[in-house]
């Protein structure tokens, strides 16, 4: 089981690293996010369920599922949330992106570009 959970761990530990990596790579702010959430939730995950395998007792693998669950529920809604702030604030979208779904949302409650409400009362 200490193999199992070694493994695991050293998965996790790899997944945290791409995280990093994709943290510094990325080149706006809505990708970081997602960097952020999928591959470092992900990475804790695994460590944890590799710890849980090393310990190998009822407590252990109740705390470690217990803790995998709530990453796993509130990583996705903190990338969320940090994605929209960063996207209202007008946070500058890569020269790639090819779609911007909420501009029109934004166009009809006057805000510019910048996330600023527009001065339309001239």
């Amino acid at each position: 089981m200490s193999v199992v959970g070694g493994l695991l761990i050293g998965l996790g530990v790899l997944l945290c690293v791409t995280a990093g990596i994709g943290l510094l790579r990325f080149p706006d702010t809505l990708t970081r996010a997602n960097s952020g959430t999928k591959a470092a939730g992900l990475g804790v995950g695994t460590v944890l369920l590799g710890v849980a395998f090393i310990f190998n007792t009822p407590e252990a693998w109740w705390k470690m599922l217990l803790a995998i669950g709530i990453q796993f529920a509130t990583a996705p809604v903190a990338g969320h949330v940090m994605g929209r702030a960063a996207y209202r604030s007008g946070a500058p979208l890569w020269s790639g992106t090819w779609a911007d779904d909420l501009a029109g949302f934004r166009e009809r409650h006057g805000q510019t570009s910048s996330g600023t409400p527009s001065d339309t009362g001239s």
